[in-house]
């Protein structure tokens, strides 16, 4: 039926379709943000795979304990892309018409899976394979039940998890100048709690503690949540730490703050201005955060495993000004012939961190072959096999790294060609 308007000079027929509002403008497609994501998870395959812990590049280690290296980047480059595309995402379901309580109930559920998908990875095998103290030759249950009593329950998967999920609550419903107040407050707070707070048992206080891992505020944090043994029922943190876990308790919280960064980096790409004021943007704010993470780390050092609040802003600040570069390459310069190696990462995280997990456990420390008369683990044997018989120990090292990098690649291409995407 047509519509007449005849209170107007010229009388104009309208159709029905032409009083509909003009369609919603698609979504601006970035290609950067899946090339970025899957250089951050590539990286960690890289530095968590070497041939031979005792020798490898300087870096692609991790700092000995204040400082940073370019290892040291990779899981906040990890956390920011994924408070950049979290934002993203729920912003395209709000544009769909999906309401809140939805959206709050997919935010829950995707941060509970990912802590989960963890918490299994690191129980795997579910068994102990090794020798089980103070029992000479165990049974599988007597092997299981030691396997419980040291089960790591915290994670990279797992602070990915709760800093997701707290983020992303945070940030749906707060504005910008909220959500800054919020990062302000948890950054100061932990630096008070870190430094001026006595730590119990220790006599003084935190900031004359921050040099020896195992006596901080956050070790002793994890020992009070983690450490079951005073109830016999086993020690459940970082086992090269046991008495601290670099993705522990108390450090966890300042991590929740470098997702609500790429939140609001998300809100800043998303917007509707030319390509290069955004690009600007992030440089100007990214280099801003590094000089003022440099600037607090003279009070409170850089420091990936306790997560500082100097480590957050500077992280974040890198991550920006890495994120705008790689941004002027692949989506204003286009240049994009190299980026499908990364974009095939960046489309499959999950599977790749997962399933490279549960592979390094299997072929470092469970399945083990004869080697001179030797039982030694299936990696040590490929090692010394194809790349410690004729390279240096170091580029030995890096190359097997390498190696495990492309055969994984191979894997997720392979996935990718059937399009088997892992969807928390």
């Amino acid at each position: 039926m047509a519509i007449t308007l005849s209170n107007h000079p010229r009388v104009q027929e309208l159709r029905p379709g032409d009083l509909a509002p003009p369609p919603a403008p698609t979504r601006e497609r970035l290609l950067s943000l899946d090339v970025f994501r899957g250089l951050t998870v590539a990286g960690m395959l890289l530095v968590n795979d070497p041939g031979s812990w005792g020798s490898i590049y300087p870096p692609l280690e991790h700092a000995p304990w204040n400082g940073w290296t370019p290892t040291d980047l990779v899981f906040p480059f990890f956390l920011f892309i994924a408070g950049i595309t979290t934002y993203l995402s729920l912003s395209a379901r709000r544009a769909r018409g999906d309401d809140e309580h939805a959206i709050r109930a997919q935010i829950i559920r995707r941060g509970a899976l990912i802590f989960l998908f963890g918490f299994l990875v690191n129980g795997f095998p579910y068994f102990t394979w090794g020798d089980v103290a103070g029992v000479a030759d165990p049974t599988l249950l007597q092997r299981v039940g030691d396997r419980l009593l040291h089960w790591r329950i915290m994670g990279v998967l797992q602070r990915i998890g709760i800093a997701y999920m707290v983020a992303a609550l945070l940030t749906q419903r707060t504005t910008l100048r909220q959500q800054a107040a919020i990062i302000a407050t948890l950054l100061l707070g932990y630096w008070v709690v870190m430094t001026v707070v006595p730590v119990p048992g220790e006599g003084t206080i935190g900031a004359l503690l921050l040099g020896d891992p195992t006596r901080t505020m956050a070790a002793w944090t994890d020992r009070l949540v983690l450490d079951w043994s005073r109830w016999g029922l086993g020690n459940h943190t970082w086992v090269s730490g046991v008495t601290w876990d670099p993705e522990g308790i108390l450090s966890t919280v300042p991590a929740i703050c470098t997702a609500m960064l790429g939140n609001m980096a998300g809100r800043w790409i998303g917007e509707r201005r030319p390509l290069t004021e955004r690009l600007a943007g992030m440089w100007a704010v990214g280099s801003i955060f590094m000089m003022v993470g440099l600037m607090w780390h003279w009070v409170f050092p850089i420091n990936k495993s306790l997560w500082t609040s100097s480590y957050v802003i500077f992280t974040a600040g890198m991550a920006a000004v890495s994120l705008a570069t790689v941004m002027w390459i692949v989506d204003f310069q286009k240049i994009r012939g190299w980026t499908r190696f990364f974009v095939i990462y960046g489309m499959n995280p999950m599977i790749a961190f997962i399933g490279s997990g549960v592979m390094a456990r299997l072929i470092y420390s469970i399945i083990k072959v004869s080697s001179n008369g030797k039982r030694i683990p299936l990696q040590a044997w490929l090692y010394q096999t194809l790349f410690a018989s004729w390279l240096s120990p170091v580029n030995a090292s890096l190359a097997f790294a390498l190696a495990f990098v492309l055969f994984w690649y191979g894997i997720l291409y392979a996935l990718y060609r059937r399009n088997i995407i892992l969807k928390v």
